[in-house]
């Protein structure tokens, strides 16, 4: 029987863990009506010897859970990350531990933060949910993220992307352990889809507002004032009182992209919104979106949406 240990992190998501326990108490019970040796003992691990009444299966202490075989993490739910892992920073040597004693781990969204804070994911894949994945980025550099993925599996860590996303490393993990003929039946049971691979769809561009440098909020200003009618960054920042190295390099650091990218994201987001909600010919979209050249604008779309202007629209626009 596989030992598996479910987190309670400090501020986790319900939902998260209620899709968790949901599923592997669905394959359970698969096993039972076949009258088979269920496959999976599930405990839910806590640093605060907290009782969760939500759930019939046992509350275990950090220093109890020993031999766990798969340990997940569930999402957790905050405006300051580095604030929710410290309130959690408990759980990290105990993670190095059972990693090194063979346990997989699987995070599920922003879950990966408390991972990544372990260092274990350091030289390896991973990814999150796709609107953290700047905040990941920043804090954990030496991770291989990859935004892009709705699931990663590097060794015995693996990683999924935001909210549904969590089905599909669930799916991934019950074909490894109980078999594919498994992984179909339960993705019929909660209808996931299970050839999604690409979470980039799902993103939205949502610069750092709330910072101190002026000369920073003065370019993004300008950039998303001025994005339909100008060509490049230069015409954009000729009335900001600093060079463009300057502008270039303070932006980068406090924004984290660079003036150019800004540009660009603020382009794309601006397409999307008009592919969404009108029913504007393909070329209007090109035009009122700050391209000129049709070939440019879907090379741009594809790599920043991970499909195509007509795939999008076809896919969010509201009837």
């Amino acid at each position: 029987m596989i030992q598996i240990g479910v987190l309670m992190p400090q501020n986790f998501r319900l939902l998260s863990v209620a899709a968790i326990l949901d599923v592997f108490d669905t394959v359970n019970g698969f096993y039972r009506k076949d009258e088979l040796e269920t496959p999976f003992n599930i405990s839910l691990i806590t640093a605060d010897d907290k009782n969760y009444n939500f759930s019939e299966h046992p509350c275990i202490s950090l220093q109890k859970a020993t031999d766990l075989d798969l340990i997940l993490i569930p999402s957790f739910a905050t405006n300051d990350i580095k604030e929710c892992i410290s309130a959690n920073k408990s759980y990290i040597s105990w993670l190095n531990k059972q990693h090194h004693t063979g346990a997989e781990i699987a995070t599920f969204c922003t879950g990966a933060f408390l991972l990544a804070a372990s260092g274990l994911l350091d030289g390896k894949a991973a990814t999150t949910h796709v609107d953290a994945c700047p905040a990941f980025s920043t804090a954990f550099p030496q991770v291989h993220l990859k935004a892009d993925k709705t699931v990663t599996q590097d060794g015995k860590l693996f990683t999924s992307g935001g909210a549904t996303s969590t089905f599909h490393l669930l799916l991934h993990l019950l074909q490894i352990h109980c078999g594919k003929d498994m992984a179909v039946k339960v993705a019929k049971v909660f209808a996931i889809d299970m050839d999604r691979v690409n979470q980039l769809y799902f993103s939205t561009f949502q610069p750092i507002r709330h910072h101190n440098d002026d000369l920073v909020a003065s370019a993004q200003e300008k950039i998303e004032s001025n994005y339909q009618d100008v060509a490049t960054i230069e015409e954009m920042i000729k009335d900001i009182p600093s060079s463009r190295r300057n502008i270039v390099r303070r932006f980068k650091q406090v924004i984290g992209i660079t003036p150019i990218e800004y540009l660009q994201q603020t382009r794309i987001e601006a397409a999307k919104k008009l592919l969404e909600q009108t029913a504007q010919q393909m070329t209007e979209v090109i035009y009122n979106s700050g391209y000129n050249d049709p070939k440019a604008f879907r090379k741009v779309f594809r790599k920043s949406v991970g499909m195509t202007p007509t795939q999008y629209r076809d896919k969010f626009q509201a009837r």
